[in-house]
């Protein structure tokens, strides 16, 4: 059901940007071309190198590439893509991604994108719950965007709650109902 479908892979600064190595490889499994966008913190988490590798692409992080003066198109991104997935999406993203503050590749591109866009957000329980955050995910929806809500679990904080972003598999799921929806 993916075979053909080009994606865009959001990752943000989270300890669950690991998820993301896991989902991208799934990803491509199913016959997916996918283009990894990540923030200068999501770099942080997981090295552009695997991501790469997983990927067969460079992975994209800034708007220039470095000595080259090639620029990296988050409107051509926007347009070539059938969806953009940000997982894991921090609370600093989503809050970004709200208002319209594109001070980074991803938030521009997202800004760009005329695909749908999944957001898996991750983040310990109480920035989960948080009124702020919460705010920003009914607006996030409000203008389209399709939540994959957290489960409830173990976080890397030592605590037990609702934050942890969705397993890749289940996200894969969840893309799979998607497309295999819009064709009928």
């Amino acid at each position: 059901m993916l075979t053909g479908k080009k994606f865009i892979l959001g990752i943000t600064g989270s300890i669950a940007a690991y998820k993301a190595a896991y989902l991208l490889r799934l990803l491509v499994k199913e016959g997916a071309e996918v283009q990894v966008v990540i923030t200068p913190a999501g770099k942080e988490f997981i090295t552009p190198v695997t991501l790469s590798a997983l990927s067969g692409k460079p992975v994209i992080s800034e708007f220039f590439t470095a000595n080259s003066g090639s620029w990296n198109s988050h409107v051509d991104l926007g347009l070539w893509a059938d969806a953009m997935i940000i997982a894991p999406a921090t609370a600093a993203t989503l809050g970004k991604m709200a208002n319209g503050i594109a001070d980074n590749m991803l938030v521009t591109t997202y800004l760009s994108a005329k695909c749908p866009v999944f957001i898996a957000p991750a983040m310990d329980l109480d920035m989960f719950a948080h009124p702020s955050t919460q705010n920003n995910l009914n607006t996030l929806r409000s203008f389209g965007n399709l939540i994959i809500e957290p489960e409830t679990g173990a976080l890397a904080s030592g605590l037990h709650g609702k934050g942890r972003m969705e397993e890749p598999e289940k996200i894969v799921e969840y893309l799979q109902h998607f497309f295999s929806e819009k064709k009928n």
